[in-house]
């Protein structure tokens, strides 16, 4: 059997091949009418960056998660809420490296807005360190909720193995591709049981 990382014809690497198998792809929502990354220090600050620290980029590790994170942050509990929401959700190659882990408490990673001092302080030491970007709990989906959904007989179930979401921060002007999946549209209702609100 031939790698898929080799081009038959020409013996060697084939460099698309490989570029795919180290790529990560993450997920972000944002608002359709702006651009769906930060580029400069001008961006409000929020759980791993402080103000006048970013560019800091969010990403969730699947389309859960980043709508929950959008979810949390606008504390929308009920379905009839979603009606006129408007907001895009991209999908985004990230940088093949190895994010940095925070060494925080549970409570910590999932906190309120109360524990950003904490987070932001520990992603400071991580970048001090010479760190890049850093992967932590989804602080917005109860565990589990990152799962996803299998087809079924009797309709959508939970996909099994449970699985708990993640999220990447990149720190610093990031040059990568991106595509769209949600031009202008709202979050599915069946996220909203997935949710780990403020004060939850």
């Amino acid at each position: 059997m031939v790698s898929n990382l080799v081009d038959p014809g020409s013996g060697g690497i084939d460099a698309n091949a490989a570029a795919a198998a180290n790529r990560r792809l993450g997920f972000r929502h944002c608002d359709p009418r702006a651009p769906f990354l930060w580029q400069s220090a001008d961006q409000p600050p929020a759980r791993w960056h402080g103000s006048g620290e970013g560019p800091a980029n969010y990403f969730a590790d699947t389309p859960v998660g980043a709508w929950a994170e959008f979810l949390r942050h606008e504390g929308i509990t009920d379905a009839a809420d979603l009606a006129g929401v408007r907001r895009s959700l991209w999908v985004v190659e990230l940088p093949a490296d190895t994010p940095a882990a925070p060494q925080l408490s549970p409570a910590v990673l999932h906190g309120d807005d109360d524990s950003y001092p904490a987070c932001q302080a520990e992603a400071r030491r991580l970048r001090a360190a010479g760190a890049t970007s850093l992967e932590a709990p989804a602080a917005a989906l109860l565990p589990g909720g990152a799962s996803g959904w299998s087809g079924h007989a009797a309709g959508l179930v939970t996909a099994q193995p449970s699985r708990d979401g993640r999220v990447w921060v990149v720190f610093g002007p990031l040059a990568t591709t991106g595509w769209v999946a949600v031009q202008a549209g709202a979050p599915p209702a069946l996220v909203l049981p997935l949710v780990r609100q403020f004060g939850g």
